[in-house]
């Protein structure tokens, strides 16, 4: 397989963790084999997210040392502001301290009891801040989707005969549509302009506003560069912009495509949801020239929204995730095709048949991948989005995966080298893996709290 150049050289490095698998063992035991509750210092490879866990580059840096941090009125907001409406097009920009609180603040002002929201993938803090506010979050993806297995370009798309009856249907229940850039839930996937424009114009003859969930809008449009017939010879800014515009509003999560650590924000058109968003950040975050980061961070995320957008970084990091999706394949382990941006995920149902969805075959790879060589993944399958019924009974995710999510900047190909060669020495003994019961089960998000215990014992391994 080629060689991936990264497009940087690095000036500051700090140690990774060693430990050896019985401490990994002793350390899973005690934190009920849940992998967010590991401390970060005993993990070796971290691909739990991408989110916060970029490295930032010295424009960013050089740009926090002159961060005015008045707390009315900064010039950083104003930096942040512009940079952000030159993108997105949108007129009002609240600034959040993450995505999750600009989703927060939409629900509060948009979603009501018995409301519906349609989207191609809702991921998890945007699936549980509906169904706080007494919305249902309703998937439409394209049927290809729910196979890992099927490689068409664009399988992040949303199902645009379902959206069209659904808004037929039901459009008094309906406040706002979504599309999720890239769908996270269907592995990492890109939605095409030609999708966007289509499903834009199925909610707007309705009088229903589209909402992105633009997390990774950045690497969904080089996608749509080098997928989707006649974009090929536009930038990534220019398709980027495109989208934006064919929307009415977005939530952001800057530790994505923000390349920052810290930030995010909510970009809309509809000047009353504006206005009541000011004043629930007001309350929640902070006043509407910061809302809950420090000036800092705006700076970092104003010089990241121009940094991301860059082809070559761009081309790097498609690489990086199609350059460890080969090497899976290659060490026999079925991996969501075709290859996504920002991270690889493994097909955990097809590589651990034996194990049934409500005992959690994508945890049970996680955890064996962490005990195996310090690797912390993310299942996102029926821990995430595995429901139980009011009669008792469960309802398994549509996917049962485990998400490699690659940080920005952060980890070379000798890394991924190494992460390549222990996921081939699981997959080896995959038979062998034990499945998990769920012994305690939060009420929202399971899967940042909840404990687990394995059927039998873990095998020991070398």
């Amino acid at each position: 397989m080629p060689i991936v150049t990264e497009p940087f050289r690095i000036k500051v490095v700090e140690p990774i963790a060693r430990t050896t698998r019985a401490q990994r063992e002793r350390l899973l035991r005690e934190h009920g084999y849940n992998l967010f509750a590991l401390p970060a210092s005993t993990v070796t490879f971290d691909l739990l997210t991408d989110s916060g866990t970029s490295a930032m580059s010295a424009a960013q840096w050089g740009a926090m040392m002159i961060a005015d941090e008045s707390y009315a009125g900064s010039r950083s907001f104003e930096r942040f502001e512009a940079a952000v409406r030159d993108l997105t097009g949108f007129r009002h920009v609240l600034p959040t301290h993450q995505g999750r609180a600009a989703e927060r603040i939409l629900c509060q002002i948009a979603v009501r009891p018995g409301a519906l929201v349609p989207s191609n993938g809702h991921f998890d803090t945007t699936r549980a801040n509906i169904e706080y506010a007494g919305g249902e979050a309703l998937d439409l993806p394209v049927p290809e989707a729910t196979h890992p297995e099927v490689e068409v370009p664009f399988k992040g798309n949303i199902d645009l005969e379902r959206l069209a009856r659904v808004v037929q249907d039901a459009r008094d229940r309906i406040p706002f549509g979504m599309l999720t850039l890239t769908n996270n839930t269907g592995g990492g996937q890109p939605v095409s302009l030609a999708n966007v424009r289509a499903a834009a114009g199925i909610l707007h003859a309705a009088g229903i506003p589209l909402i992105l969930d633009a997390c990774r809008f950045a690497e969904n449009a080089y996608l749509v560069k080098l997928r989707e017939t006649g974009q090929a010879e536009r930038t990534p800014a220019e398709i980027a912009r495109e989208i934006f515009r064919l929307a009415d509003g977005c939530t952001l999560s800057a530790k994505k495509d923000g390349l920052s650590n810290m930030g995010g924000f909510l970009a809309l058109n509809d000047d009353g949801w504006a206005a009541r968003g000011r004043h629930l950040l007001i309350l929640t975050e902070g006043f509407p020239t910061y809302g809950g980061c420090a000036a800092r961070d705006l700076e970092a995320v104003t010089v990241g929204l121009s940094e991301v957008l860059e082809e070559a970084y761009l081309e790097y990091r498609l690489a990086t995730v199609r350059w460890v999706t080969r090497g899976l394949e290659r060490a026999g382990i079925p991996t969501v095709k075709p290859s996504g941006g920002h991270a690889v995920f493994v097909d955990a149902k097809a590589l651990l048949p034996h194990i049934p969805p409500a005992r959690f075959p994508g945890l049970a790879l996680a955890c064996e991948l962490y005990l195996a060589g310090g690797i912390r993944s993310c299942e996102i399958g029926s821990v995430m989005f595995g429901k139980v019924g009011e009669d008792g009974g469960f309802r398994e995710a549509p996917l049962e995966l485990v998400r490699l999510a690659i940080p920005r900047r952060v980890y070379t190909q000798s890394h991924m080298e190494q992460v390549v060669e222990v996921c081939g020495e699981v997959a080896a003994r995959a038979k062998d893996l034990p499945g998990y019961r769920m012994v305690e089960r939060p009420p929202f998000l399971p899967h940042f709290t909840a404990r687990f215990t394995p059927e039998v014992e873990v095998p020991a391994g070398p």
